[in-house]
């Protein structure tokens, strides 16, 4: 097998993440990686917000405004401090269209299809990568603050940085716990 296979069978989410973040130029190859999903009718359903640096702070306010318990200040602060886990954050927006030959779910698998690429061209740079959905990825407030369309969803924040320390590796499942051959 190529060393792409070896790569993906060694990739790994990263939690701990630190200064540097991606630069322009890194980020734009990663993005040109992301826009090469399988996407039937070249679509494009995506779409992403880079956000870093001082916009960090606006996005845990965000957070905190799409949190339901108002009166909890250590619940408020912990949403804020979700935006400060690494130096970027990249918001994976599905973008659906409508379409007579493809359906929705067709478009929200190319979407995520598209940040999957994204996570893999920027672990290939070097980068780590965490992939998080969470509550506020389904929040209308956070949805608004962020400005999504009507139809649009948030796939994923890929939290995004150097890695300050590995974590440990995760067990994998077995093949058999998840592939069969049909009929059986």
């Amino acid at each position: 097998m190529s060393s792409v296979t070896d790569f993906l069978l060694n990739r790994a989410s990263e939690p701990r993440l630190d200064m540097p973040a991606p630069d322009g130029s890194t980020l734009d190859r990663a993005f040109a990686c992301a826009s090469r999903a399988p996407d039937h009718a070249l679509l494009r359903p995506w779409r992403y917000l880079v956000i870093e640096g001082e916009d960090l702070l606006a996005l845990g306010e965000l957070f905190a405004a799409g949190c339901s318990d108002k009166g909890d200040e250590k619940k408020l602060e912990k949403m804020r401090n979700k935006a400060q886990r690494a130096p970027m954050i990249i918001v994976g927006i599905a973008s659906p269209k409508k379409h007579h030959k493809v359906p929705e779910v067709e478009q929200m698998l190319s979407a995520g299809a598209s940040m999957s690429f994204l996570v893999l061209a920027l672990q290939d740079a070097g980068y780590g990568v965490m992939w998080r959905t969470g509550e506020m990825a389904y929040n209308p407030v956070v949805q608004e603050g962020l400005g999504l369309d009507e139809g649009e969803s948030i796939t994923g924040f890929l939290y995004t940085g150097t890695v300050s320390s590995a974590k440990p590796a995760v067990p994998r499942p077995e093949l058999a716990e998840f592939v069969e051959r049909w009929p059986a």
